[in-house]
């Protein structure tokens, strides 16, 4: 039988692995395909490999005279729960506000907007970075054949050298299923390791102390000033073991000391006291249970947890050329930035993203990923932004890959935080707007802070609809109709009730609208030329409240509830405002034609009726499509635009909904080439929005795959397309596992630019209509059953029109 592409990528991981372990390495030998690797160590933090287990987040430098591990924990947050953040005045002032902007008075409706509506979040806090650990090796000098590498297959970091002729090795993986991080070192001399275990210097208040004989432990408080009191966040406890059964072990007031062996185990636990837990009793349980094992056997449990998720979803996006895929990881990027093609390292960067998610976010983690995901490197907690959960892109673009990348279970923590939220919206709902239901503004944090931020970029009224797309996802995606009734539609259905109570009747069309709120982040000039950032009624909103209604008018057919709510739905639906196309051919913004303050400006909200949601689109709406488009055209072409890491990725996601591969392709190159650390961690760059340097963040790597899947794969509006966005860049390709709405997976193969094979698998069985180009045909399939079809299968199929089924506006 012939060896299908599945087959072939997978022997050939198989036959690197087994070749790496069986065989003597040469000094730099040929990288797997799922690896990043580098001929030095890292000098940095954006050049240090990210290692995490769902809680436990580090940073490895791989030093030869010093390792380091920079720690990170999710729940490490400064800050505590607080009453009274709602701005006191903000509903007296409402009515008032509104009318002036019904007036046309913009400025003096600004003036009220700035003194009324901001919230007082004077104890947020923010996820704070934790001291590193630091293993100072005394018999290290010069060194050569030095390889460090990430394995994305494995989840693990290796570190491999040669000095004074002796190999020095190190493996260190995040374990999930042991709550640890464990790293082994091994040397080919007898008595080889000599070293010192010390933490290095800390942001929060520490005291550090020996446990034993082999224990170093760290107690610390997450306190800082710029975000909170000081004197609140958790407490927190990292404790690092060492087993050297062979070697000699000295402990000493704030260091640990081993010499005379020649292979070491370290264990380090990190717990806090979030949600009152005993961060030394976590630590201590964690470290002892997973001390009764031997190293083989957490590696073994590990790759097993971990490679149960990864594994589900393989990628072949075409050979690079030998000249460039032999070449380090951060040669590779470089080249990629001077303009060099690199199929294989896009293809690394797809399955980057889907590694960093089930490092930081598993269905047991405490927290979702926040900005930095569950690393952090110190910057944007030491700023204003905070290390937070910014729900006005960026935490939404940390899970829009999740459900299409066979990743589904990793929103849980997400679904979590949201159940947070609209418990403390009802709230801000009530004293801020007077209204039912509940709201959620720009930022939160894990004690569910929602009342608004600063006017400019913190008034984004429906940012609680943004975040709850994913649960919806989760249902269109998975189908199971329990999680529908119990998880996703109660909290749409209040988050309705809410908008329901809160939008008022524009005067001149009769139109519902919100407001006063943000089109985050940009702000339009009046009339008079002022510069205005609240109004009445902007396209996000009218987006969001669209598809806010439309998923809880589905779902309560679905579920055969709520008629009479859902009558209600459906009138105020046909009351909203439509879309509109300005004086330059742009999708307007905002509900009057107002030019743009900021030409140049990063955000480009309004874009959400293009993706994530399906209310427009080339083929059902070709004007506002095109209109899109030129808004896009528009912010790319101005001067100095505001070029960010998810500012790239939202052009990935763009060009492949306007089913222009070519330029998706583009931009998605350009985050590696130009938003990215030499660790493929990507940035938002210095100079852009208050950033003095370049952060980490990690949505440019999660909406990145999200790119990349939606260019192969995409499935809104009732059925699945293949290739809807195929570049010329990738002629040749295979990927498996991807899912599509309705509860199915699908596999595809293509060869000189053209659909190859693809498969489809239904999970729950049923009809679906399949499109390639413009030829659709339908399928039936049974439960677990699957079909394959070939570019000729569609040969005799009708030429498709858009489906305009009621999924379709989502």
């Amino acid at each position: 039988m012939p060896t299908t592409r599945r087959e072939f990528i997978q022997g050939a991981l198989a036959v690197g692995v087994a070749s790496r372990v069986a065989t003597a390495q040469p000094a730099q030998p040929p990288a797997p395909r799922d690896e990043l690797w580098y001929n030095r160590p890292a000098e940095a933090w954006l050049e240090a490999l990210p290692l995490a287990n769902g809680r436990l987040g580090a940073m490895i430098y791989g030093g030869v005279a010093t390792e380091r591990i920079a720690f990170s924990e999710s729940t490490a947050w400064s800050g505590a729960p607080e009453a009274g953040e709602v701005n006191p005045g903000a509903l007296e002032h409402l009515n008032e506000i509104r009318q002036l902007f019904f007036a046309g008075k913009y400025e003096e409706a600004q003036e009220l907007c700035d003194k009324y509506l901001p919230g007082r979040g004077r104890n947020f806090g923010t996820n704070l970075p934790l001291p590193e650990l630091q293993l100072v090796f005394d018999n290290i000098g010069s060194h050569e054949e030095y390889r460090r590498s990430l394995s994305l297959d494995e989840a693990i970091a290796r570190v491999r050298f040669r000095a004074n002729g002796t190999l020095f090795e190190r493996e260190a993986f995040a374990s999930h299923a042991d709550g640890v991080l464990v790293l082994q070192m091994t040397s080919g001399e007898s008595e080889g390791i000599r070293f010192r275990m010390k933490f290095g210097n800390s942001t929060i208040p520490i005291a550090v102390k020996t446990d034993g004989m082999d224990t170093l432990v760290l107690d610390g408080h997450a306190w800082e000033t710029m975000h909170s009191t000081g004197h609140d966040g958790v407490a927190v406890q990292i404790r690092a073991k060492v087993l050297a059964p062979s070697g000699k072990i000295t402990p000493n007031a704030d260091t640990v000391a081993v010499e005379n062996t020649n292979v070491v185990t370290i264990l380090v636990a990190i717990g806090t006291s979030f949600h009152g837990a005993d961060p030394e009793a976590v630590c201590r349980k964690t470290i002892q249970a997973a001390a009764r094992k031997d190293f083989v056997s957490l590696r073994r449990a590990h790759i097993a947890d971990y490679q149960a998720l990864y594994r589900r979803v393989t990628i072949d996006l075409g050979r690079s050329a030998p000249a460039i895929r032999n070449h380090a990881t951060d040669a590779r990027r470089k080249a990629l930035e001077d303009g060099g093609d690199d199929p294989e390292l896009l293809a690394l960067f797809f399955q980057y993203g889907r590694y960093l998610t089930i490092a930081g976010s598993r269905a047991d983690s405490p927290l979702p990923l926040a900005l930095q995901g569950i690393w952090n490197d110190g910057l944007a907690s030491s700023m204003a932004w905070t290390d937070d959960f910014h729900l006005d892109i960026n935490t939404q673009q940390n899970y829009w890959h999740a459900e299409v990348c066979n990743l589904g279970e990793c929103q849980i923590p997400l679904f979590a935080l949201i159940d947070i939220i609209r418990e403390h919206g009802r709230t801000t709902a009530r004293e801020m707007y007077g209204a039912d239901g509940w709201v959620v503004h720009t930022v939160t944090n894990p004690w569910g802070y929602t009342a608004a931020g600063g006017t400019g970029w913190g008034v984004v009224v429906t940012a609680g609809v943004w975040i709850a797309l994913q649960l919806w996802d989760r249902w269109t995606f998975g189908g199971d109709v329990e999680f529908l009734r119990t998880r996703a539609y109660p909290v749409l259905r209040e988050a309705a009730e809410f908008f329901l109570s809160y939008m008022v009747t524009e005067p001149k069309h009769g139109w519902l609208v919100t407001g006063p709120s943000d089109s985050p982040e940009n702000s339009y000039l009046t009339p008079s030329g002022k510069r205005v950032s609240e109004s009445m009624e902007n396209t996000i909103d009218r987006a969001l409240v669209y598809a806010l209604y439309s998923m809880c008018i589905e779902a309560s057919k679905v579920l055969s509830v709520d008629d009479g709510f859902r009558t209600r739905l459906e009138q105020a639906r046909a009351k909203l405002p439509p879309f509109q196309i300005g004086r330059h051919g742009q999708l307007q913004e905002w509900l009057n034609d107002f030019e743009d303050a900021e030409p140049n400006h990063r955000h480009t909200s309004h874009l959400v009726s293009l993706y994530p949601l399906n209310q427009i689109a080339p083929r059902k709406t070709p004007e506002l499509a095109r209109a899109a488009e030129v808004t896009i055209e528009r912010r790319i072409h101005a001067p100095h635009w505001e070029q960010t890491e998810w500012g790239r990725a939202n052009l990935v996601v763009y060009y492949a909904r306007l089913l222009k591969g070519d330029e998706a392709h583009k931009y998605l190159v350009s985050i590696l080439a130009k938003a990215s650390g030499t660790d493929l961690l990507t940035i938002s760059s210095a100079g852009i929005a208050g950033a003095e340097q370049d952060i980490f963040a990690i949505d440019g790597n999660t909406a990145g795959a999200a790119g990349i899947a939606e260019m192969l794969l995409q499935s809104q509006g009732g059925e699945i397309e293949l290739l809807p966005a195929l570049p010329a860049a990738w002629p040749t390709g295979f990927i498996s596992g991807l899912c599509a709405r309705g509860g199915y997976v699908v596999d595809i193969a293509w060869h000189g630019g053209r659909l190859e094979s693809a498969t489809i698998t239904s999970r729950h069985g049923g009809t679906r209509r399949i499109r390639y180009g413009d030829r659709i045909m339908t399928i039936q399939l049974s439960r677990g059953g699957s079909r394959r079809l070939y570019d000729a299968s569609f040969a005799h199929s009708k030429q498709g029109a858009a489906n305009l089924s009621t999924s379709n506006i989502m």
